[in-house]
Order: structure tokens, then sequence, then C-alpha cells
């Protein structure tokens, strides 16, 4: 018998046509797409902090890029063809953040992005040597599958060069002042004894099921690999960079001096802001907001009781012994002190718990920082300085609470317990993760921290340093800033020590809009949540706004905004 469904199912077939269930084509389109992501290993807008060498690594020649680019391309085409409306309310969440990714992603290879694979925090080299000592090597595939990506390191090594060079060509470098000592990078993992390179380090702690035999041959073949492979390949990036790419280093701080800059800043601030605020309109925002809490910093100066100007008492704070560790051990151990006590109060501000931890370590190359885990085999890693005049005591409070919990570690490893697709497990919008962290600095006030008014200056210090950025970052890259004005700027009006200053400045300097997106993303967080208490009033539920906010993984700003008023609609 003549089936019309059987032959309208057929033409669909035939023509092309989207099948007759929009949701199963969704989804199998989502499956495509990260199984092309896997193969590729390269996963569009996550934290690179979270990267982790398994097996071969990303391929980043010419041919390699155009290639995930048309991938995206094809990928945009399709989804065209899904009606949004026919989807679930879970699925249209998730293709709004899947189609603004694919066309952030778009934009972004229309841009230099791929012309800067280091900055002056990191690089492909930094990341490389430093992930295996937070990764979980429990069995023999994790060490097979890192002696590969040691094996090829030198290819990837090269393509990453190749970038430079590109970038060199064009015209779009780095600027000189900024990388003076970015050698240092490298030249710390050029080591005679590989037993004494960062990435043995998995080589040092083997299972316990492992035979001796079977150790003695990891040990081996990782001892060859980098003495005859990855030490080569840092010897190469180095002489590479002081030879070759410092010579045409970039004379001016801004990216706007250079052909094309100006609009290429323009894309960045988007990007990292996820939204269409102009460099002048974040310029005069973050201006007010330095008024504003410059106001509450002279406040409490004059409630503790200081005679002097604001300069003489950052100074002050930077002298005074009272405001400092002893020594490394005892940074880490009020460290833990301060976000065990914040652990205990997680409940009372939020519904919804992780099961994944983290852990304190110090590190001595950077600044702070969160490092998420590749999976939920391994925790997350808070790092601070070990240096202990780097780490001011009257900050411990509001870094904790920023890194740790309830910031980057509890929103991450919600994010990735969260029963959604998987390329919204590990996407990291700044503007999202970093207003959080600012955003959880100011809640540690509702949970009993900052009882000391000098800890409530590091708090409001820290906040100012991030208003700050809005000014000199959109002033260095947009207005024509030199790098010193910029440091005497920031200098002048935050707590940070003289060193962390020139590296905050050389960090916008090389990574030019990252720095908007933790005051743009708090103060729409902060304008949510007034919003839905003001709506609310008796009904606002404080642990449901912040399971609604960091429920459903990271998000760009305008995808928030309507996630939290319909929640607000729900409580109605």
């Amino acid at each position: 018998m003549f089936s019309p469904r059987l032959f309208t199912c057929s033409l669909a077939l035939l023509t092309g046509l989207a099948s007759a269930d929009p949701q199963q084509d969704f989804d199998q389109l989502l499956k495509t797409h990260w199984a092309n992501a896997k193969q590729e290993k390269v996963f569009f807008r996550t934290d690179p902090d979270g990267w982790k060498p398994n097996g071969k690594l990303a391929e980043f020649t010419a041919a390699a890029i155009e290639r995930r680019a048309k991938f995206n391309q094809k990928m945009l085409d399709e989804l065209k063809a899904i009606p949004f409306k026919k989807l679930s309310k879970e699925q249209q969440i998730s293709y709004r953040l899947f189609k603004y990714e694919r066309e952030s992603e778009r934009r972004s290879n229309q841009f230099q992005d791929k012309y800067f694979p280091v900055n002056f925090l990191s690089g492909w080299h930094t990341y490389f040597a430093e992930a295996p000592a937070n990764m979980a090597f429990l069995n023999s595939q994790d060490y097979d599958n890192f002696l590969m990506s040691l094996a090829d390191y030198p290819r990837f090594n090269a393509e990453n060069i190749a970038l430079l060079k590109a970038g060199m060509k064009a015209g779009y470098v780095h600027h000189c002042k900024t990388f003076e000592n970015y050698h240092s990078t490298m030249s710390r993992h050029i080591v005679e004894d590989a037993k004494k390179s960062a990435l043995y380090e998995p080589f040092t702690r083997m299972p316990e099921q492992f035979s001796q035999q079977q150790k003695d041959q990891y040990q081996s073949k990782a001892i060859d690999l980098i003495q005859k492979a990855v030490v080569p390949a840092y010897q190469s990036l180095h002489d590479f960079f002081v030879n070759e790419y410092m010579p045409q280093c970039r004379k001016a701080p801004g990216i706007a001096s250079l052909d094309g800059g100006a609009e290429y800043y323009a894309y960045t601030a988007n990007y990292y802001t996820t939204t269409d605020l102009t460099p002048k309109q974040i310029h005069d925002l973050g201006l007010s907001e330095v008024e504003r809490i410059q106001a509450e910093m002279n406040a409490i100066i004059a409630k503790v009781g200081f005679q002097g100007s604001y300069a003489e008492f950052l100074e002050f704070l930077a002298n005074d012994p009272r405001f400092y560790a002893q020594d490394p051990q005892d940074v880490m151990e009020k460290t833990a002190f301060i976000t065990m006590s914040m652990y205990g109060k997680l409940p009372t501000f939020f519904g919804k718990l992780p099961r994944n931890t983290f852990t304190i370590k110090g590190s001595a190359s950077r600044g702070a920082f969160y490092m998420p885990p590749p999976d939920n085999r391994t925790p997350g890693t808070y790092f601070l300085t070990s240096v202990v005049k780097q780490q001011p005591l009257y900050n411990l409070e509001a870094l904790s609470l920023h890194e740790a919990v309830p910031g980057h570690h509890l929103q991450n490893a919600i994010a990735m317990e969260l029963d959604v697709p998987e390329f919204r497990r590990t996407l990291n919008h700044s503007a999202f993760s970093e207003g959080w962290g600012l955003y959880s600095e100011r809640l540690g006030k509702e949970a009993g921290f900052y009882q000391d008014p000098y800890s409530d200056f590091g708090r409001l210090g820290y906040e100012m340093w991030r208003a700050a950025r809005l000014v000199v970052d959109t002033g260095i890259h947009a207005f024509g800033w030199s790098r010193q004005r910029a440091i005497d700027y920031l200098r002048a009006r935050t707590a940070l020590t003289n060193k962390a200053v020139a590296d905050q400045i050389d960090r916008y300097i090389s990574w030019p809009g990252q720095a908007l997106s933790y005051k743009i993303g708090e103060l729409k967080i902060r304008e949510l949540r007034l919003r839905a208490e003001n709506t609310l009033g008796d009904k606002f539920d404080i642990r449901g706004f912040h399971d609604t906010v960091i429920g459903q993984g990271s998000l760009p700003i305008a995808v928030l905004e309507d996630i939290v008023n319909e929640w607000i609609d729900s409580q109605m």
C-alpha cells in the first residue's frame, strides 16, 4: 500500500531536507562537532590553563587552520536547517550557545588571533611544561599517551613558531619592553639532566601496580625523548625568539599602533566581554568605578585612623611586616584556613554543590590562578605565589574566594558535572568566569569575611584593580597610552607591589581585551541580582539565584541575562 509518510521521508532523504525530528538532528549535529573537536584536539573558547597534552598534539599548520575554519562554517550552515522553535527548552539554550560560539569562531578566523600563541603570562611552551604536574597518571594508557605527546612536541613547537613568523610577516608582533625577558620562560626548560625537567615529574610518581621493569622502561623512554626531542625544541624556540622575533618587536605598546589594530582591539573587547560595548564606553565606565571605589577605600583609611595620604597608606601596607606571612608554608596554611572556612558556608548560598575538590600549590613562575582539571580524576588546582613579599595577607581572603570557592573552582566543577552537551562543559567566556570570580570576592562580605578592615581594604583594592583595568587596557590599546603612563595610573590606585604592577601592565599589553572581562562580568551579575531582589522581594532566594547563574555552565552575557530573567518570572 502506498504510504504518504514513507514517500515524504524518502523525499526528505533524497533532497537533503531536514528530518522530521529536529531535536534528534540537533543532537546529532552537536555530536558531530564534538567528535571533530576531539579529533582536532582544539576546543574553541576553553580555559587555556585547562589544556593538557594527551597523545598526538593539535596541528597548527595553515592547512589545519583552514580545515577547521571550513568545518566551523559547515556547522553553521547545517544549523540553519534546524528550526529553533521545535527544540526543547534545554536544547534552545544549547542552540543559542552553539550558534554564538560558531559565529565567534568564524570572527576569530578573520582576525589576527593566530599570530599571538604566546602572551606575557604563558604560551604553548609553558602550558606544555606545567601541565603534567596537574594530570592524572593512573595507568599505562596515561603514560603511553604522554610519551606520544613528548615525541610529537618538536612538530607542535615548530608549527607554533611558524605562526609567530607569519605574525612577523603581517606586522603583528609583541611589544619590545614587555617581552624583553620572555626568553627565560624557554631557557628554564633547557636542562642537561632530563630528570630535572618539569616534564619528567609524572615519572617520579608511578603507580604501585607497575612492575619495576615497567617503571624502568617508561623512565628510560621519557629521559630519551626529553633529551633528544623536547629540550632541542625548547632550544630552537629560544634561539628563534632571541635572534629573529625580538629584533622585529613592536615599538609602541598599543595594538592600535599596527595596521588594522584598532579594529582588532574592538574585536577582542567584544570577544572577552561578550558585549557590544565600545572601548570608549568601557573606558568611561572604568573611570566611574575607580571614583566610586576610591571613596570606599578612603573611608577605611579614616576608620583605621591612619594619618596621611592615600599614597602613603599604600606605602605603609607595602612595608609593614604585619601584613606578610613568615614563609611560603605560612601562606599556604592561611590560605587553606580561608578556603575551608568558605567551604563550610557554601550550603547557605548554593543549593547544588559539585563532587570534585581542589588543591593548593605554590607557584614561583606566575601569580595566583586556578587550573581546572581535565577530567574528574584529578582535583582543580589553586596556585598562588610562593614569594612571601608578593602575597600580602590583607589580599588573601579576596584572592582565595576568587580563585577557589565560591569562585573559579566552584563554577568550573559544577559546569563539568552538568548533564548538558559536551561542548558546554568546557566553555569559558571570560566575562562570565572572571565576572563570577570578582562577584565571589564581594559575596565574602555576606559570608562573614573581611572582619579586619585591612582585609576589607584588600578586597576593595582588588576591585579597584579590576576597575582600573578598564581604564588602562583601553588607554593602552585604543587611546595611545604609554606603558609608563599605564604603570603610573595602576600603581597610584592599587596596593599591588611595584613588580606586580609592571607585570600586570605587560600582561594587558600582550593580551588586548582580556582584562576588560572581570569588571564587565561582575557588574552584570550584580545588576541581575539587584533586579531579582527588587522584583521578588521576600520571594528572593539567594541559593536559587546563584544556582541559576552558574547552573548552566559558562554563558555569554546576553544569554545569562535571559536565563536569569526567566528564573525571576518563574519565581513570581
